[in-house]
């Protein structure tokens, strides 16, 4: 990245490659640049695999060294299940707010699409096929394939293991912690590109789709962002006051960087080292944000896993005239709340989408008729996901009496995707932002 563009704060960065992003979509759009379509297409996408490379690694290291580092806390199980408690009553509240917001803005009701073009996305869930794939087969496809929620499963079982074991695994998870340094200062290369892969992502989606697909399904669009904004600006700040005595000012100032990152990049596993680093620096500790944060980047999805999948399920429930009871409902929430690590926290929401209307028994391909304005509604819904995975652990840690007041309360003073991981693993190179 020039020197020059360096010098600018990274939010403003990432600001610039979407002001610039949508100009260039227009640009191509109205002026029909099959060339620079494609080209954007090419930049954003170059981007979403750069990210998409190191989750598999990320996932497995970050998780195996999160489990270990769990015998060096205090009441690591009693911290294991408060962490898993409070993703389910925050999740709950979000499918709540999804559901209410659907019930009260009908988006499905008056939309005229062709449905005889609706097909079944490729990818689909079942409870079938998300018991069952849980387990691999093979340890090596896993990888291959990039099934994170089976990795999640062997990093897991490892860990535990590795845990149990003591002393004699210290080797293996010595070259496990390396490994995620390592990971992790490439990553973070990746990360620095950003502004760049904003730039493509967002100027592509313009130049496809324009306002014409938007069209007809601005009410189901807007319905989703409002139901993020609702769980961003009001639930999760009543969270923090509530069940940590917290400001949220100082919360979204610390974890801000992170948040940001997710609406560009679409990625929660992506973001998760920025958001490790956003929750250490709010004062969660680090043995404990190290399990808590890479667990949730893979099981936390408020916005992909509970307000997207109520609000699309009653919107494709109304486009098909399927009437929907108030059992239909409870099942939603507890697709929303036991189902969430379907989405394994990789770009799209797809699985997770077709895994709710399978057990409500809803036409599968009424996600067909999503996918093209999925980029867009996936932005916000990542950074819900990746906002809720840092409230969690900063929640827990509030009241466990182990949150370093001190540090909450300067949170988001420096410039923090400027910090790179050292081999330390100690923050370096802190820039000051502007107050």
């Amino acid at each position: 990245m020039p020197i020059a563009l360096r010098k600018f704060p990274f939010s403003v960065q990432i600001l610039l490659g979407l002001v610039l992003g949508v100009a260039l979509g227009f640009l191509a759009r109205a002026n029909d640049l099959a060339w620079l379509t494609e080209t954007l297409h090419t930049v954003g996408s170059l981007f979403v695999q750069l990210l998409k490379l190191a989750v598999p690694p990320l996932v497995f290291t970050a998780i195996v060294v999160s489990v270990v580092s769990l015998r060096g806390v205090a009441n690591a199980a009693r911290l294991a299940v408060k962490t898993l408690l409070w993703f389910g009553i925050t999740a709950l509240i979000a499918v709540g707010v999804g559901i209410g917001l659907g019930l009260l803005t009908n988006p499905g009701r008056g939309v005229t699409l062709d449905l005889a073009g609706a097909t079944e996305p490729k990818k689909t869930g079942s409870w079938t096929d998300f018991l069952t794939g849980i387990v691999p087969t093979n340890p090596v496809g896993a990888f291959v394939e990039g099934n994170v929620l089976q990795i999640v499963f062997l990093a897991l079982v490892v860990g535990a293991a590795a845990m149990l074991i003591g002393e004699k695994a210290e080797p293996f998870v010595t070259l496990n912690r390396s490994l995620l340094e390592i990971i992790q200062k490439a990553l973070w290369w990746v990360i620095r590109l950003a502004p760049i892969g904003t730039l493509g992502l967002i100027g592509n989606a313009v130049a496809s789709y324009g306002w014409d697909l938007l069209a007809p399904l601005a009410k189901f669009t807007t319905a989703v962002y409002v139901g993020c904004a609702i769980v961003l600006l009001v639930v999760y700040p009543l969270v923090l006051l509530g069940a940590g005595r917290l400001n949220p000012l100082r919360f979204y100032a610390g974890a801000w960087p992170a948040i940001e990152l997710g609406f560009v990049s679409r990625s929660s596993v992506g973001t998760m080292p920025v958001t490790q680093k956003a929750v250490e620096r709010l004062g969660v500790p680090r043995e404990y944000a190290s399990f808590a944060v890479p667990f949730g980047a893979t099981t936390k999805m408020d916005g992909c896993a509970a307000i997207y999948p109520a609000l699309a399920a009653i919107f494709v429930a109304q486009v098909f005239g399927v009437h929907l009871g108030v059992g239909d409902y409870l099942l939603i929430a507890f697709v929303s709340v036991i189902g969430s690590a379907a989405t394994a926290g990789l770009t799209g929401a797809t699985v997770m989408l077709t895994l709710t209307l399978s057990t409500l028994g809803l036409p599968l391909a009424g996600a067909g008729l999503l996918l093209a304005i999925d980029p867009i509604l996936d932005m916000m819904r990542t950074a819900t996901n990746v906002a809720g995975q840092a409230l969690v652990p900063t929640v827990v840690a509030a009241r466990e009496g182990t949150l370093d007041r001190t540090a909450y309360d300067s949170a988001g003073r420096r410039e923090l995707v400027d910090a790179e991981p050292a081999g330390s693993g100690r923050t370096e190179g802190l820039a000051p932002v502007p107050a």
